[in-house]
């Protein structure tokens, strides 16, 4: 009995499923076949791919930059104040209270040109009185620029918000680089003497 009830068992099972071989249908190999000979004709037939309206037109000489200004071309101050003296200064040469002096209406622009240039070439650290208020802090040296960007920054702080003193040259800027002086001046005595 227990054959015939084994023999029963496997006649209710079905066979497993097997899969048969089935082509891609035509349509399918139709649009594919159509879309790669359109790619390739449209490669041929089209322009050059290094075409200018295909993509950026910029030159290799505007991705360089620009350029350094020629002996005796104008330099732009308020670009210069902007990359390196608007962060602590601000853009409206109000400064931080307490913290940065500010450059609109100091009597250290619009005095002596000489000791702005000082300023601006060799750097100060130590405690400076701005428009009445005191500061404690340190302005670093920026002798890494040249004398006529030196020049055109110290000319548009100088005649900038309500401030109105003459432009400097950078002939001041060459004149007082030459000088012995390598290291920041120690506060405000230190400036004063120059001017004495």
């Amino acid at each position: 009995m227990t054959q015939a009830t084994d023999r029963n068992a496997q006649g209710r099972e079905h066979a497993d499923p097997e899969e048969s071989i089935r082509p891609i249908p035509l349509l399918a190999v139709g649009v594919t076949l159509a879309m790669v000979v359109f790619g390739v004709l449209y490669i041929f037939l089209s322009e050059p791919l290094d075409h200018s309206r295909l993509g950026d037109q910029r030159t290799v000489a505007d991705l360089s930059g620009p350029a350094a200004p020629a002996a005796g071309a104008a330099v732009d101050g308020k670009a210069i104040f902007a990359a390196q003296c608007a962060a602590c200064h601000q853009a409206t040469g109000k400064g931080l209270p307490g913290v940065f002096p500010p450059l609109d209406g100091s009597e250290w622009v619009t005095g002596d040109a000489r000791v702005l240039a000082n300023i601006l070439l060799h750097g100060i650290n130590g405690e400076i009185t701005v428009a009445g208020t005191k500061y404690q802090g340190s302005m670093p040296a920026f002798a890494q620029l040249s004398d006529a960007e030196l020049a055109g920054v110290a000319s548009f702080i100088r005649a900038t918000w309500s401030n109105q003193a003459e432009a400097v040259t950078d002939e001041l800027f060459a004149k007082e680089r030459a000088s012995d002086r390598k290291t920041p001046f120690e506060g405000q005595a230190a400036l004063e003497a120059l001017v004495q």
